[in-house]
């Protein structure tokens, strides 16, 4: 765009930090929040936002997305998901599922795995996905469900055995593992999408600008070379599509949230 962007990061309880700084920003196009699908969780996890998500917001673009990954430790006898399941219900309950952390995308969809697999198991957090991978590969915790960049340099080294992928197809970095659809949840698909944002209020011109820009960019060669290494898949879209998803994820966490009990500690 011929502009210098200043990237401010503004991390903290699960991104509300810098929506908040968004939120209350000039609505002229120069401050964009670039989030990740955090931001549709947090209205049911926070009892109370300074902010609201629909009201505060004019969405862009959908930008990109991280597919999540079901891992276990390989002792488990377990090749793959359906025969995880099987073993996971003679357990009675005493099987441990690690979590990179309460209320986030890779927590809700380990809930949502669990109640319709019916699966009983131990949610164990953490503060991060590094300790909770770490805790799966030496058997303290036997699976896990996280963004499959994290763990795929010990899936690479078989010291994790992927079982599925929670996309619509296989995922180019891990071409030989099934996705849910195929296997055991058809239609099952979730990731950490990537996002921008503006405040409302910001005319709608600069938000087709921004838009195209954003299209134009997730389209390059270099763009897509440095999501491929991420394990991301490019999106874009219009304004239009993004809202329509924007309101479609609020009300599929809220849901799983609700069924999950999902509370912040």
């Amino acid at each position: 765009m011929g502009q210098q962007f200043v990237v401010e990061n503004r991390a903290g309880a699960g991104g509300n930090i810098g929506a908040e700084l968004v939120a209350k920003a000039t609505p002229d196009g120069y401050t964009l929040f670039y989030n990740t699908s955090g931001v549709t969780i947090a209205p049911s996890v926070y009892p109370k936002l300074s902010y609201d998500l629909l009201k505060d917001f004019a969405p862009v673009v959908l930008a990109a997305a991280v597919p999540l990954v079901l891992v276990v430790n390989p002792s488990l006898p377990s090749r793959t998901v359906q025969e995880f399941v099987a073993y996971a219900k003679t357990q009675n309950g005493k099987i441990n599922y690690a979590l990179s952390g309460t209320g986030v995308i890779t927590h809700l969809a380990g809930a949502a795995f669990i109640k319709e697999m019916g699966i009983a198991a131990t949610h164990v957090p953490y503060e991060g996905s590094a300790p909770a991978i770490a805790d799966v590969v030496s058997g303290q915790a036997q699976f896990m469900i996280d963004t499959i960049n994290t763990p795929l340099g010990f899936i690479r080294e078989g010291r994790l055995r992927a079982l599925a992928a929670a996309m619509p197809k296989r995922s180019t970095l891990l071409p030989e593992v099934p996705t849910f659809h195929e296997t055991v949840m058809p239609n099952f698909e979730m990731s950490a999408w990537q996002d921008v944002l503006a405040p409302t209020g910001t005319p709608p011109a600069i938000i087709e600008r921004l838009n195209l820009e954003v299209n134009k960019a997730v389209q390059s060669a270099d763009v897509r070379a440095k999501l491929a290494n991420q394990g991301a898949e490019p999106f874009g879209g219009t304004v239009a599509e993004y809202a329509a998803y924007l309101r479609s994820e609020i009300t599929r966490f809220a849901r799983i949230v609700k069924d999950a009990n999902v509370k912040l500690e």
